[in-house]
């Protein structure tokens, strides 16, 4: 089965801080600044997009890693393969099906920290329908009040019907 590689860079500003504890919570995304991009291989050539709209939700604090959370919704329609051709054909039937299935969708369900500000997110992503489970090895990079949270996994097309025939 093709893989399609998708990477997450996600740029959040801190919520609450607590400067008597120095508790930090992350919990807005900067979705100007922030990006979800992805690679794949079409007759065994590399190719690379984006997707322009999305929205998630994100809380976060360094110090109470189980009781983090991150949600996203993609715009399906908004992918951008460089090329107009290829992204009216990877939005029909065969490939994502926008119409019948505009977004998707990722809900955490854990979140597990692995040492080095190294975290394993793992949770459901839902595509065209069909839900699976995956785990986002992510990284943390802490800029003051803003955190830069970098992640990225592969998923198998076939398991969510990513162009069928």
């Amino acid at each position: 089965m093709k893989k399609l590689f998708l990477r997450l860079v996600l740029i959040a500003i801190v919520a609450t801080v607590a400067p008597a504890a120095y508790a930090v919570e992350y919990a807005q995304i900067q979705v100007s600044k922030s990006s979800i991009s992805f690679t794949y291989k079409q007759m065994n050539v590399a190719m690379a997009g984006k997707f322009k709209k999305f929205n998630g939700h994100l809380r976060f604090d360094p110090q109470q890693v189980t009781k983090a959370m991150a949600s996203f919704d993609i715009d399906l329609n908004s992918i951008d393969t460089g090329a107009a051709d290829a992204d009216t054909e990877v939005a029909g039937k065969s490939w994502f099906n926008t119409t019948a299935f505009p977004a998707a969708h990722f809900e955490s369900g854990s979140v597990k920290a692995v040492g080095g500000n190294r975290y394993d997110v793992a949770g459901k992503l839902s595509i065209k329908g069909q839900t699976r489970d995956i785990i986002v090895p992510t990284t943390l990079i802490e800029q003051g009040k803003v955190a830069v949270f970098e992640g990225s996994f592969t998923i198998r097309r076939g398991e969510f019907s990513i162009g069928e025939g």
